[in-house]
């Protein structure tokens, strides 16, 4: 059995899946929804720097991954702000991800990354549009009657 026929699908469904939890960790720490900004209930405040921004690349870049649109760029941006939070904020309580809390921030940067190597997949609006046939406009026939400026 050749298994190399379900990479593109696999590496969709993963894409899916990582996008589809970004987004709701996003939703949670921005409205309050899920459970709230890890687990309060609440959301986080509107312009705090940087947890407020980091919900809006979660929810926006999460989107994006999820339906495989702009996809490298916005799994890009997603990994290093996850990378940004592991070294900003977890760092401080310790190196390994298991004891400083770090283990989600540490697993979506390297999934985000994984996905902005490898892209999309199959199932994606970027492989769609890639794979759309252009539309060309004709080009309209000379007219083969002279033009009564140049013959006079």
């Amino acid at each position: 059995m050749n298994l190399n026929r379900l990479d593109g699908p696999v590496l969709s469904l993963f894409r899916i899946v990582v996008g589809l939890l970004f987004t709701l960790h996003g939703l949670a720490s921005l409205f309050g929804v899920f459970g709230g900004n890890r687990g309060t209930g609440h959301a986080i405040a509107a312009g705090t720097w940087p947890g407020w921004y980091a919900a809006l690349i979660q929810l926006i870049c999460g989107a994006l991954v999820l339906i495989g649109l702009l996809t490298r760029p916005a799994a890009t941006l997603a990994s290093g702000s996850m990378a940004y939070a592991y070294f900003t904020v977890h760092i401080k309580s310790g190196i390994i991800p298991l004891q400083n809390g770090g283990e989600p921030a540490a697993m979506f940067s390297w999934a985000f990354l994984l996905i902005a190597v490898l892209g999309p997949g199959t199932w994606a609006l970027d492989s769609v549009i890639r794979h759309r046939p252009h539309r060309t406009v004709a080009a309209r026939p000379a007219d083969p009657r002279p033009d009564p400026a140049t013959t006079a």
